[in-house]
This record gives C-alpha cells, structure tokens and sequence, in this order.
C-alpha cells in the first residue's frame, strides 16, 4: 500500500508537565529520532501537550516561537494527543487519565485550547487529527444525565471546529480513542455511540465530519476484535476513522504451556505489573468466555500460581517485537490491519504510540530511547511498503 500523508511517533512517552519541558524533551529525544530517520526532511511527530502547556500558548508571542521551534527542528505536529490531561510521566497514573472526563467543561476547554495550537503549528493546506479519551472509565456505568453532558460537549467542540473551518479553511477533527475497561471500549459501543447519542444531538453531517475515531490496534487486540472488521463496520456505519495507532499488547496463552513454561511466563509478568500506567488483561478461556480485569497487578495477585486461558495485556509494547522468552506480543494484529489497504486508504494520520517504553524491564529497552523509537517507525514503513 501506499504510505499515508504522515507517519510519526506520539511524544507521550518523553512527555513534559509544560512548555519548557516539552521544549527540552523534544530537542532531546524527537530530534535524535529524526536525525535517525529523516535527517534532511522535516519528521512528523504526534505532539501531546498538557493542559498547562496548551494553556500557555494560548498566549500569541509563545505560541508563534513555538512554531519557529519546531520549524528550526524539522519537526511536523500533523497530530496532538488530547488524552491524557495532566503529567503523563508522574509516578502514578493509572485512573487519573480519564479525568478530567467529557462530562467537565474543562475536557472541553482542553480540546478546544489543543484545535487552536495545531490550528497555528500546520503549514497551509494541512488537516490535523486530535484524539481525546473514551468519554471516562466505566465503572460505574454512566448515567444518561452523564451520557447527555458529554454529548452536549461534543456538539459544542464539533460547531467550534466547524467554525474554524469556515473562517480559515482548516480542516480539524477530534478522534474519540476506545479503550478497555472505558465508556466506550469497543467498536459496537462506538457505534452505539454515533448513532444513538451523538448524530441525533446536531447536525449529523458535521458531527461526522468532526468528530472521528482514533483506532488503537493494541486497544482493539486486548478487546479480541478483528482489525478488518473494525474498519468496514465504521465504515457501514458512516464513521470516519482520523487516525489510527499503531501499538502492540502482550499476550500469553497459558494453555499451550508446559507447566515449567507456565511459571516461567508467571514470572516474567510480574515484570511489568508496575505501578504507573493501567495495564488492563482480558483473559479468554477455552470455553471462549472473556473477562476484562482492570489491571494486571490485580489478576497476577488472584490466580494463586495456576493460570488459564489466553490473556491479552494493555502494555504497550515496541512494535517491531513479536515474541520474548515465553511471551508474545499481539505484533500480527498490527500485520492484519495493514493488509486492509482499501479501508485504511482515507486515512491520512498514522502514528506508532509506544509510550511505556521507560517503564520497560531493562533487557527490552534499547540503550537510547531514539533508537527505539526509529526503529519502530522504520519497521512500519518497510510494512507499509
């Protein structure tokens, strides 16, 4: 197939809590890949910004030095990660990335502070993709007064983005990203999502024009769906995939093991049940039953020694990597999807989103985070190729 407009990397996994972080961290890290990469053309890169960084280029002066930053270092924000609100790199995160949720106007704010920064970085011509969480985590479910809060949000967004659209010719879409354990955990709800909640709020038409999918294949795999499937079913319903991100989960399946090998990949899960980020496991059993646990430590902590099952891991892993001692990685999954060239065509934003890497075990990480990172997107180029 042919390579979308952009491919890049999301620059959550070197973060920064604000713009002078994010500065340092981007001239650290993100200019070493490009000299990796593409030293003499500009590289894109999926920025994200913190509330409090998208708060300070609110102001005009810093906002135009920020784009003549990025100019200087050939670096292309074709797309933002609006997902995660605060310090992204804090010691713990874990249910603190859905808040602040749809249902709080300062979600809203947040996105629309975000459209207005990559309004100014992209060069004329250039449309631009900001994915945003599942409306909140699910549990409890949402009430219908929370479902209607969100979606009034979103209209508003959606009329916001439209907006801009017509006084500067800046096409801008926000990417709703499913998530296990979310509102919105698979493409069913998403759907649902559409059709019942948000298109009969407003315009329909604008709404979809506006208001997309980021569809993440780590996501999608720890929810044991089909990658084609998920494309053509968005595609029946009249929803626009905006972006989509390239990650890989982890998988064990325990029954094919020899009990040696079993507690072999016991311990070396308990690797990476670390305490920063959510790692949610879906564990299929023979009979096919699935059930989702909200976080790896937990799981690991309840199954006394005696495993079962297929288990699917919310652990984003470098996608160039198939297979570590007894343990996979759902790398076919990203191979699946790529092989869907008529439904991946529309869509122009691609971006490898592997931002665990420092949370790692050591003998996985490479010496350099740069390195890492090129390597990943140079093995979805040559897949794309």
């Amino acid at each position: 197939m042919s390579l979308p407009d952009w491919i890049g990397y999301c620059t959550n996994v070197h973060a920064g809590a604000n713009l002078a972080e994010t500065e340092a961290n981007l001239v650290k890290h993100a200019v070493r890949v490009r000299e990796l990469i593409s030293p003499r053309e500009p590289m894109g890169v999926g920025l994200w910004l913190s509330a409090v960084t998208a708060k300070e280029l609110r102001d005009e002066d810093r906002l135009a030095r920020f784009r003549g930053f990025l100019n200087d270092n050939k670096l292309m924000p074709y797309t933002l990660n609006g997902f995660p609100y605060g310090n992204f790199h804090q010691a713990v995160v874990k249910h603190a990335v859905y808040e602040p949720t749809w249902m709080d106007p300062l979600r809203l704010q947040y996105t629309l502070d975000l459209a207005n920064v990559l309004n100014q970085l992209l060069p004329p011509g250039e449309e631009g993709s900001i994915s945003t969480l599942p409306i909140a985590w699910g549990n409890p479910p949402l009430s219908e007064a929370a479902y209607a809060a969100a979606v009034a949000n979103f209209v508003t967004l959606s009329a916001a983005l439209a907006k801009l659209e017509q006084t500067t010719g800046r096409l801008i879409y926000v990417c709703i990203e499913p998530e296990p354990g979310c509102a919105i955990d698979t493409t069913a709800d998403m759907i649902d999502f559409f059709q019942n909640r948000l298109f009969p709020a407003g315009d329909a038409a604008q709404l979809a024009r506006h208001i997309r999918v980021c569809h993440d294949v780590c996501h999608a795999a720890v929810m044991c769906e089909d990658q084609s499937a998920v494309l053509s079913q968005y595609a029946a319903a009249g929803i626009s995939v905006g972006k989509v991100q390239i990650s890989s989960a982890i998988e064990v399946d325990f029954d094919s093991l020899s009990d040696e090998d079993r507690q072999a990949a016991l311990q070396r899960l308990e690797q990476f049940a670390e305490d920063r980020y959510l790692h949610q496991t879906m564990v299929l059993s023979p009979g096919e039953e699935r059930k989702l646990y909200d976080d790896l430590p937990a799981l690991l902590n309840s199954v006394n020694g005696e495993p079962g099952g297929v288990w699917r891991i919310h652990f984003h892993m470098p996608i160039y990597l198939d297979a570590f001692g007894p343990l996979r990685t759902t790398q076919g999954q990203i191979l699946d999807l790529l092989r869907q060239r008529e439904l991946l065509a529309p869509i122009k934003h691609f971006e490898v989103e592997t931002y665990a890497w420092t949370v790692l075990p050591p003998e996985l990480r490479q010496e350099e985070l740069a390195a890492g990172i090129a390597t990943e997107i140079d093995w979805l180029k040559q897949q794309l190729r």
